[in-house]
């Protein structure tokens, strides 16, 4: 095992008033590498910016100055983070989104991919029976 010093012991980080740490989900689930370099710079400032629900009411032209950002730019990192499911907006509120992996329905409001009991099992397979 490799043993880890900080480099710089006197800056250690700690967890700050207005809690803003990236989760390490964001790397470990691949949600990053599903994001352009300008989406991924606009989810860590909204992520720095937001407060202990995520939320944040930056100005379009403000998040265009502080990322040196176009407005097409700054429709395209946004809806690349929306399709990724990383943001919620409603102008002008942006919405950093829990990484939590939200189940999917089928259709009958079943969770897909979720477990059954055994007497739903054994339902299933009486059912299918004639």
């Amino acid at each position: 095992m490799i043993r880890k010093y900080p480099v710089c012991p006197d800056r250690i980080r700690t967890t700050p008033e207005q809690f803003s740490w990236i989760d390490h989900r964001l790397v470990r689930d691949h949600h990053i590498e599903r994001l352009t370099h300008e989406a991924a710079a606009l989810y860590l400032f909204l992520v720095t910016v937001g407060d202990c629900q995520g939320l944040s009411y930056y100005a379009n032209h403000n998040l265009c100055r502080h990322l040196t950002m176009d407005d097409v730019a700054l429709t395209e990192a946004r809806n690349c983070l929306l399709r990724a499911g990383l943001i919620a907006y409603k102008s002008p509120l942006y919405q950093v989104l829990d990484l939590t992996p939200v189940p999917q329905q089928k259709a009958g409001g079943q969770e897909a991919n979720s477990a059954m009991s055994l007497e739903q099992i054994f339902k299933q397979i009486a059912g299918g029976r004639s």
